[in-house]
C-alpha cells in the first residue's frame, strides 16, 4: 500500500532564481538533493559563485541567524547574497582549499581533536601519572602564584594555586629556540664610525648610529672586535637606561633587544623586502636542546604508556598510530579508544596515513588541508546535510583520485546533497547530475550551458563537452638536456637519502602518490646555489585595495601614460594616493558596522563606486578615464594599450605576460581577495616572468584550470622552455606528464613507504615500463 504524498516530500530540490552574485547573469538552476552534483566551466565562469558565493552563503547565513545577538558577535558578519529566491537549502558545511592557518602551534592532531584524545588516554594510562591532560599539552604552561585573598565580610586568608601544563619552559611549546648570529649584525674589523652595525637602518649617519656613538658606553671610533667584554655586552644586551645625546634626552637599549622590538617581533610576511631577507639572514632556528623538539616539558615526555610517550604516539605515522592504538585493551577507557581509532582509522582511509600528528598545519598543501577537514565529517551521524567541495581531487595522484571518489559516494549514501566544484574527469564522472557554467570566463560567463547527466554533458557542445573524453598523447621528440642540478643526500621529511640530477634546458615534471615526497625532494632539498624562482598557490598579502593592476606593477605605467597625455602628476591616477575620492578614501564604498548583524556596504554616492576624485575622471586618454581602465578586462586591454593615444608598451608586456597564463579574463581592478588558488598561482607566474631568473618551479599549475585551459598552460610552458629557461613542474595532471621532457618519480608509496626516487626518464619510457603507479596510469590515460 502507498502511503499518500506528503507536503514534506515535495522539498526535494533546491531552487535558485535570479542569482546575480560576482559575475551570474540571472541564474535559475535546481539541484537534486541527496545527490552528487558536480559543476564544471573555466576559471572564472561563475561556478563557485554560485556554489560558495550563494547557496553555501546563504545556508551560513541563515543559520547564523538562529543564535542569540550575543553570541552572533563572536561570528563572522555575512550579507544576504544577490539572489531572487533561495529555496529548499539545507544546513552546509563547506570543505574547501584554503590553506589552515600556519600559527606554528597548530598541528594536525590540534586541529583535528586527536591531540585532545591522546593527552586523556595518557593522563588515564599513562606512568608515571600526570595530574590532569593539561599536564600533556604543549600549549599549557605551568604556573603557579599565591597572595592573600579576602571575601567580603570575611576575614582575609592566604591561598595559594597551581596549575601543571605540559609546555617545555625552554621553547615555549614551539620546538624551537631562536638565536641570531651575531655576524649579521656587525662587522667586526670596523668601528662604529665606520658603519659596523650592518643592522637595516642602523647606518653611523642615521639617527641610530649617532646613539650608539654617542651613547658613551664605547669609543666609536674603535673596530667592535677589539671591545672588552662589558663593552660588547653594552653595545648587544645592555637593558633601557636613559642618556643624553646631542642634548636630546633618550632611552638606550643594546642591539639585540632593540632589533627584537622593532623587527623580529613582527610578523615576517608584513615587512619590507630588505628587512625580510635581515631577519632571514640573521635569525637561526634550531631544535629545542632541552624538549628534543617535541615541545613538551620533562613530565610530559616521562609519563609512557607501553614504553610509548605522547610525544613518542604525535611523531608516528598517522597509520602506524592507527595500529598502535588498536592493540591498546583497556574497558575502563574503551570508548575513548573506541574514538580515538575511528578518527585516526579516517585519516588513513582519506588518504593521509602518511601524516604525523605534530606536522604543523601551515605545512599541509592545499589539497591535504581540504582533506583533513573531511575528517571530523566522515563519521558524523548528521544526514541532510549539503557539503560543498572545491576541487577535492587537488593535489591527488591518479591512483588516489579513486579513494576520494569512494568518500564522496559514501557521503551521499547517507542521505546528504553533495556539491562539488571539479574540473578532472574522473570526479566528474561520478556525479548524478551535472551543471556547467559559461560559455566563458569573467564578463562572457555566468550562464548555465548544461545542466542534466553526466553522459549529456559529454555528449554536449559545451566547452566542457567537447574536452570531456580528450586525451593528450605522449610525446614523440625531447629536448636534450643543457646541464643538471645536482641534489645530493636529501633527506628532508621522509626522504631516503636522495640523489637525484634535476635536467635544466627542458620540461621537468616531478610526480608521484600524494605525500610521496615531491615537495621535500623540490622545495626542501634544492641547493642554494640553484637560481630559482618558485611559484606556489599561498595566499597574496594584501587589502581589498589590492588588485591585478597594482600586484603586477601594471598600474605604474598605465598612471605615467595618464600623467603624461593630461600634462599632471601620476599620483592623481591612484585610488590610494592623491587622485582617491575624499568621501570613500578610495575605497569606492562606505562600509557601515551593524555589530552582530551583517556590515552593510554601501556604494559611495559621490564616486558610484568608481574609486576617483570627480575631477580625476576629467581627465581622459583615447576616450577613457582610469576608472574605465581599471573596469577593463586583462584581454580588452591588451588591445586598448597596444595602439594609438593609450599606446604604453611597458603595460602592453605585462597584459601579454597575464593573457599567456590564462588570465585573460580577469579585470584589472578585481581585489586580489577574490582570486582562488589557481589564479593566484598564475598571477604570481605572470609576475615572475619578468624576473632574470633562469629556472622556474611550479607547484600543479593546473589547479582551478578547466580542460581546456590546460593546453593553453602547456603552450606557456613549452614558450618558457625555448626561450632557453628550465622549467620544472610539481604535477598529477597526466597531460602535463605526457608533455614533460623528462619524468621524475617519488614513491613508491607515501610516507614511510615513499621518499625514494622510482624512476627517472621520458615519459615514452614510464609507460613502456610501466614499473611505478605513475606509469600505469599514464599508460591508461594515452592509451598506450
Amino acid at each position: 500500500m502507498v502511503e499518500n504524498p506528503r507536503p514534506a516530500d515535495s522539498h526535494d530540490r533546491i531552487r535558485v532564481s535570479g542569482a546575480r552574485v560576482n559575475n551570474l547573469k540571472d541564474v535559475d538552476v535546481e539541484l537534486p538533493k541527496r545527490r552528487l552534483t558536480v559543476f564544471t566551466g573555466v576559471s572564472g565562469s561563475g561556478k563557485s559563485s554560485l556554489v560558495f558565493g550563494t547557496i553555501a552563503a546563504e545556508s551560513q547565513r541563515l543559520i547564523n541567524e538562529t543564535y542569540s545577538a550575543f553570541v552572533q558577535g563572536f561570528m563572522p558578519s555575512l550579507g544576504r547574497p544577490d539572489v531572487d529566491l533561495l529555496d529548499g537549502i539545507t544546513t552546509a558545511i563547506i570543505v574547501d582549499q584554503e590553506r589552515i592557518g600556519g600559527n606554528p602551534r597548530s598541528t594536525v592532531g590540534t586541529i583535528t581533536d586527536a591531540n585532545s584524545m591522546l593527552r586523556i588516554l595518557f593522563s588515564r594510562l599513562g606512568t608515571p601519572p600526570v595530574p590532569t591532560a593539561n599536564a600533556l599539552s604543549f600549549n599549557v604552561p605551568s604556573v603557579s602564584g599565591g597572595g592573600v585573598i579576602k571575601a567580603e565580610g570575611k576575614k582575609a586568608a592566604k591561598a595559594s594555586f597551581e596549575r601543571v601544563g605540559g609546555m617545555c619552559p625552554r621553547c615555549e611549546g614551539m620546538g624551537t629556540v631562536s638565536d641570531i648570529d651575531l655576524t649579521q649584525i656587525y662587522d667586526a674589523d670596523k668601528s662604529l664610525n665606520q658603519g659596523a652595525i650592518t643592522v637595516p637602518g642602523f647606518s653611523a649617519d642615521g639617527w641610530y648610529g649617532r646613539v650608539y656613538g654617542g651613547s658613551g658606553f664605547f669609543d666609536p671610533d674603535k673596530p667592535i672586535g677589539e671591545y672588552t667584554t662589558r663593552e660588547l655586552d653594552d653595545l648587544l644586551y645592555k637593558e633601557s637606561v636613559k642618556i643624553k645625546v646631542d642634548g636630546i634626552n633618550i632611552t638606550y637599549e643594546g642591539l639585540i633587544p632593540r632589533i627584537t622590538k622593532s623587527m623580529l617581533s613582527k610578523d615576517i610576511d608584513s615587512v619590507q623586502p630588505h628587512i625580510r631577507a635581515f631577519i632571514e639572514r640573521a635569525v637561526t632556528a634550531d631544535t629545542c636542546p632541552d624538549c628534543g623538539g617535541t615541545r613538551l616539558a620533562e613530565h610530559a615526555r616521562e609519563c609512557r604508556i607501553d614504553g610509548i610517550s605522547v610525544a613518542d604516539a604525535c611523531a608516528m605515522q598517522i597509520s602506524d598510530l592507527a595500529a598502535w592504538v588498536g592493540g591498546l585493551s583497556e574497558p575502563n577507557v574503551a570508548p575513548l579508544l573506541t574514538k580515538l581509532h575511528a578518527t585516526l582509522e579516517s585519516f588513513v582511509e582519506i588518504g593521509l596515513g602518511y601524516l604525523a600528528l605534530d606536522r604543523p598545519t601551515g605545512t599541509l598543501s592545499g589539497g591535504e588541508a581540504q582533506r583533513t577537514k573531511m575528517i571530523r565529517h566522515l563519521g558524523s551521524a548528521l544526514t541532510d546535510v549539503t557539503y560543498v567541495f572545491d576541487e577535492p581531487s587537488i593535489g591527488l595522484h591518479p591512483h588516489d583520485i579513486a579513494r576520494m571518489n569512494d568518500l564522496l559516494l559514501r557521503l551521499r549514501d547517507k542521505g546528504n546533497t553533495v556539491l562539488v566544484v571539479e574540473h578532472k574527469p574522473e570526479t566528474i564522472a561520478i556525479a548524478d547530475h551535472a551543471v556547467d557554467i559559461g560559455p566563458r570566463a569573467g564578463a562572457d560567463g555566468g550562464e548555465i550551458c548544461y545542466e542534466g547527466d553526466v553522459a549529456g554533458l559529454a555528449a554536449s557542445d559545451t566547452l566542457t563537452g567537447q574536452h570531456l573524453g580528450y586525451r593528450s598523447s605522449l610525446k614523440a621528440d625531447f629536448r636534450t638536456p643543457t646541464g643538471a642540478i645536482e641534489i645530493r643526500g636529501a633527506s628532508t621529511n621522509n626522504l631516503r637519502d636522495v640523489d637525484v640530477d634535476v635536467p635544466l634546458g627542458v620540461l621537468v615534471v616531478v610526480t608521484g602518490v600524494a605525500g610521496s615526497g615531491k615537495s621535500s625532494l623540490i622545495h626542501g632539498s634544492m641547493p642554494a646555489s640553484a637560481d630559482v624562482v618558485t611559484i606556489d598557490q599561498t595566499a597574496i598579502r594584501g587589502s581589498r585595495r589590492s588588485n591585478p593592476a597594482t600586484y603586477t606593477g601594471l598600474l605604474d605605467p598605465i598612471r605615467k601614460t595618464f600623467a603624461k597625455v593630461n600634462s599632471v602628476k601620476p599620483a592623481l591616477f591612484s585610488a590610494n594616493s592623491e587622485g582617491a575620492c575624499p568621501t570613500c578614501k578610495g575605497n569606492g564604498v562606505i562600509y557601515t558596522d551593524l555589530a552582530t548583524m551583517a556590515g552593510v556596504a554601501t556604494v559611495c554616492d559621490d564616486c558610484e563606486g568608481k574609486r576617483f576624485a570627480a575631477g580625476v575622471l576629467d581627465y581622459r586618454v583615447d576616450g577613457r578615464d582610469i576608472s574605465d581602465v581599471l573596469a577593463m578586462s586583462v584581454d580588452e586591454a591588451l588591445d586598448y594599450f597596444d595602439d594609438g593615444e593609450a599606446r604604453t608598451p611597458a603595460a602592453h608586456k605585462i597584459l601579454v605576460r597575464l593573457h599567456d597564463v590564462g588570465l585573460g579574463y580577469l579585470t584589472l581592478g578585481q581585489p586580489l581577495t577574490t582570486l582562488s588558488g589557481g589564479e593566484r598561482q598564475r598571477i604570481k607566474l605572470a609576475t615572475a616572468m619578468a624576473e632574470k631568473a633562469t629556472t622556474y618551479v611550479l607547484d600543479e599549475p593546473t589547479t582551478g584550470l578547466h580542460l581546456a585551459d590546460v593546453d593553453q598552460l602547456l603552450r606557456l610552458l613549452d614558450r618558457l622552455v625555448d626561450a632557453g629557461k628550465s622549467v620544472i613542474v610539481i604535477e598529477h595532471h597526466q597531460a602535463v606528464m605526457a608533455h614533460a621532457d623528462w619524468i621524475i618519480d617519488v614513491g613508491p608509496g607515501a610516507g614511510q613507504d615513499g621518499g625514494t626516487v622510482v624512476f627517472e626518464g621520458t615519459p615514452a619510457d614510464l609507460v613502456g615500463e610501466r614499473a611505478t603507479v605513475t606509469g600505469e596510469h599514464l599508460a591508461a590515460y594515452t592509451g598506450v
